[in-house]
């Protein structure tokens, strides 16, 4: 597994912009598929969008389509997540994930996860 670090959380207001960022625990990650999900209060994780190793394809979830960008540097075993036009209800912990092989969107398909960062967007 590959121990994975998010930071960049916090709180905002309504249609504010924050960029959160994710560290992994190897020299690179060129060969995982990183991607991000998201947890509310009562709810269950889901999935918000994923990046391929090369950073050539990614995908979202329909509720962050146009507003949420992810992307990698794979010299920094980095990856980000820049979040525009936030709304209250992307609050929530957001959590890097990883995985060897194919691109994913369901927590079963994920190997290794960070601790999650808490977003909160106020009204």
């Amino acid at each position: 597994q590959v121990q994975l670090v998010e930071s960049g959380g916090g709180l905002v207001q309504a249609g504010g912009s924050l960029r959160l960022s994710c560290a992994a625990s190897v020299r690179t990650v060129s060969y995982l598929i990183m991607g991000w999900f998201r947890q509310a209060p009562g709810k269950e994780r889901e999935f918000v969008a994923v990046i391929s190793w090369s950073g050539g394809s990614t995908n979202y979830a329909d509720s962050v389509k146009g507003r949420f960008t992810i992307s990698r540097d794979n010299a920094k075993s980095m990856v980000y997540l820049q979040m525009n036009s936030l709304k209250p209800e992307d609050t929530a912990v957001y959590y890097c994930a990883a995985r060897v092989g194919r691109v994913f969107t369901s927590t079963d398909a994920v190997d290794s996860w960070g601790q999650g960062t808490q977003v909160t967007v106020s009204s």
